[in-house]
């Protein structure tokens, strides 16, 4: 295998690996991706639901969570981007936190990743089971546990990532251009009407948003972000992946934070200022859908209901399809079985890896369908432990930028901005964000306070594992272990050289 080098001042050349039949293939564009991205984050869930709470948490200056969520991961963006730019593998977190602070921490925080996704896949499968016998007892159809529901979805879901990517990117687009029109509806009818005392400024004064439940609404704004970061993960199946990706990540990011902004600030005018924190409290689940009527119109209120089960289908599914592309990336690298990367001779998709998402989550979801009837609860803590797991991991990622570009210095066209300042800038607010989070645990998943606390000790497992696995192949299989981090055997050197200064 050849060695590149980059003298002082020269450009930079990427060792891209060729295309062949064991990588994953695809021709998805900007918009696709950012439409997959967004499916993750449910619009019309969120605003029927997060958005309310949020309000309920920390009143009418809720929209600032959002905003504040955006400048801090728009910031994350940048070193995210700048890594994506000189670092041409599919792993992402994988990938760059390997490079970051080596190979055995990189394992531990791919497995990391791996089981905060799947626990995600696990709750968001509770809400779309539930979500769908709604719509179904509704319909009048027939009455059937939430488990049932859920079932039916998880055979979609599996049918579905079984093919190309861009299948499931046709499905997520249609499914998020509705949710997004039926919200973007309701925003510009209640500006237009004033709301129900007309337009004010007091949703975005900064005084008002300072309270005791500014962090829990920030946690929750941050929360709908989850999922953007898997851009980079599709790098192999989309077209241009050196534009696609950073655009598509920053259009994600601003797309979230603005729209969902926007809609908690319509929210909140469609109460009044002063009464919407009540109505959020009392009704969180019927805010939105109330409102909507009273602005709207009924009828476009009866068609949310729908669109709000097939946005828990496509959420799910989003994250499905990441939680499948770790397991391939893994499998790769024989971090886990080599069979996972296996690579569809017709679809190119992860077909195994796919699969075995598929089966591990059923495995997941199982105990609660036989031994509980509270699909709450499973939703609840599997999408707080998971995004736990991911916000930790986006802090990690942002020193890994650091000490990456620190240790092979800084690219010929690159700012101290990009490879330094931002990253540092975006870990000091997600390490805030993440000892919230921590601390708060409670809030994150449900129960009394400390009840679950011992549930983050099931990641720190994960990771413990993972950097065990990366241990035993340093000292017995060392050829294996070069591979790990998608790194092909290279050295870190040899990766993505750059130049000194």
């Amino acid at each position: 295998m050849s060695n590149t080098s980059a003298e002082p001042g020269s450009a930079v050349h990427h060792r891209t690996p060729p295309q062949d039949g064991s990588r994953l293939s695809g021709n998805m564009g900007t918009t696709s991706l950012v439409l997959s991205v967004l499916a993750f984050s449910a619009p019309l869930v969120t605003v029927a639901g997060y958005i309310s709470f949020a309000i309920g948490f920390v009143g009418k200056a809720a929209p600032i969570a959002w905003l504040v969520a955006t400048v801090v991961l728009l910031i994350f963006a940048v070193g995210y981007t700048t890594m994506t730019r000189h670092i041409p593998r599919p792993g992402a977190f994988y990938t760059y936190i390997s490079l970051g602070f080596g190979r055995v921490f990189g394992v531990g925080s791919a497995y990391l990743a791996t089981i905060s996704y799947l626990a995600i896949t696990a709750g968001i499968y509770a809400f779309a089971g539930t979500s769908l016998g709604a719509l179904v007892g509704i319909l009048h159809g027939p009455s059937a546990p939430w488990w049932v529901w859920a079932l039916v979805v998880w055979v979609i879901v599996t049918g579905l990532g079984h093919f190309n990517v861009e299948l499931s990117a046709k499905v997520l687009g249609i499914v998020m251009v509705l949710e997004i029109i039926v919200v973007g509806v309701f925003n510009v009818f209640t500006l237009a009407k004033g709301g129900a005392e007309g337009l004010s400024a007091a949703p975005i004064d900064p005084s008002a948003f300072i309270n005791g439940g500014t962090g829990m609404a920030l946690l929750f704004a941050f929360g709908n972000f989850i999922g953007f970061e898997a851009t980079a993960l599709f790098r192999d199946e989309v077209k241009d992946p050196d534009r696609t990706i950073p655009r598509a990540t920053y259009i994600s990011v601003l797309l979230i934070g603005l729209f969902y902004a926007v809609s908690a600030y319509s929210l909140i005018l469609a109460y009044g200022p002063d009464k919407a924190q009540g109505t959020s409290t009392s009704a969180p689940g019927d805010m939105f859908h109330d409102a909507l009527s009273t602005f709207v119109a009924p009828a476009v209120s009866q068609v949310a209901v729908l669109l709000v089960t097939t946005s828990a289908l496509a959420s799910v599914l989003s994250v499905h399809n990441v939680s499948a592309r770790y397991l391939f990336n893994l499998g790769a690298d024989h971090a886990l079985p080599h069979t996972l990367a296996a690579v569809h001779p017709r679809h190119k998709s992860p077909y195994r890896a796919s699969l075995a998402t598929a089966i591990i989550t059923l495995v997941m979801v199982a105990p609660f369908a036989v031994f509980s009837d509270n699909p709450g609860f499973l939703q609840g803590t599997g999408s707080g432990v998971g995004t736990a797991g991911v916000l930790i991991l986006m802090a990690l990622v942002s020193l890994a930028v650091v000490k990456w570009f620190a240790r092979t210095g800084r690219p010929a066209g690159e700012s101290r901005w990009n490879v330094s300042i931002a990253p540092i800038l975006s870990f000091v607010g997600l390490a805030a964000v993440v000892i919230f989070a921590v601390v708060r645990f409670d809030l994150l998943v449900g129960g009394a306070p400390g009840e679950y606390f011992w549930m983050l000790g099931v990641l720190l497992a994960f990771v413990a594992a993972g950097c065990g696995v990366a241990l035993y192949y340093r000292s017995a299989r060392p050829e294996w272990y070069a591979r790990l981090g998608r790194q092909d055997g290279t050295t870190a050197e040899e990766e993505a050289p750059l130049v000194k200064e």
